[in-house]
């Protein structure tokens, strides 16, 4: 009897974790993707835009060697290693200009290495 209450047990939270996971990946489906490269003192593109409230996903991928990708005013910093991508979700909460840097020193001219996210009300 508890091997029968168990089976029900694990079926249905796997039944609920697979739900959960399906809803996950396909709202994620839908939620705009902008890609960034990183090279040698240049992100490009260097701007972006979004809208205020709007989740999107930045696909991030070094070109050339290791770089660091920050986002200080929305807490976000990762490595970029050269062959992977990083794909970070954001959701400005307020307009305005969010600055983005390479914070991993790779040269004389590493200190240009900037962008911005442009945030729209």
């Amino acid at each position: 009897m508890k091997i029968k209450y168990l089976i029900a047990t694990l079926f249905i939270l796997t039944a609920i974790a697979s739900n959960t996971y399906a809803a996950t990946a396909a709202n994620e489906a839908d939620m705009p993707v902008l890609h960034i490269q990183a090279s040698r003192f240049v992100f490009t593109p260097s701007q972006i835009s979004v809208k205020t409230g709007q989740t999107v996903l930045l696909e991030i991928e070094a070109l050339d060697r290791q770089h660091g990708f920050s986002i200080p005013e929305l807490g976000v910093r990762v490595d970029v290693i050269p062959g992977q991508k990083v794909v970070l979700k954001i959701t400005p909460t307020k307009s305005g200009r969010l600055v983005f840097y390479c914070d991993i020193f790779c040269g004389s001219g590493h200190e240009q290495m900037a962008g911005e996210i442009v945030v729209e009300s």
